[in-house]
């Protein structure tokens, strides 16, 4: 299946609008802020948790109270509404 392009990614992105649509429209980010290492690692964990049960991993970037996400299907090189799916469930944490 060929990525989704980029106007239909800009359809999909109003949905989740706290995400961050690239340039080129290939991924997704998003960064989380947290009181503290403690607090982000189990946001971590709980997105582990969704990523597995859905078969989508997202990339995670972990720093002392922040963690920063991006969302793309891998193997067709861009993103599928799979990736919003996923964006929005996150969310829901």
């Amino acid at each position: 299946m060929p990525p989704l392009t980029a106007e239909r990614a800009h359809e999909y992105h109003a949905a989740t609008p706290e995400w961050t649509l690239s340039d080129d429209a290939k991924q997704l980010s998003r960064t989380f802020t947290f009181k503290d290492f403690k607090q982000a690692m189990a946001f971590v964990n709980r997105v582990a948790d969704v990523a597995e049960a859905e078969q989508h991993h997202p990339d995670f970037a972990i720093h002392w109270n922040r963690v920063e996400l991006v969302l793309w299907t891998h193997s067709i090189g861009g993103l599928h509404e799979n990736d919003f799916v996923m964006a929005a469930k996150i969310n829901r944490l």
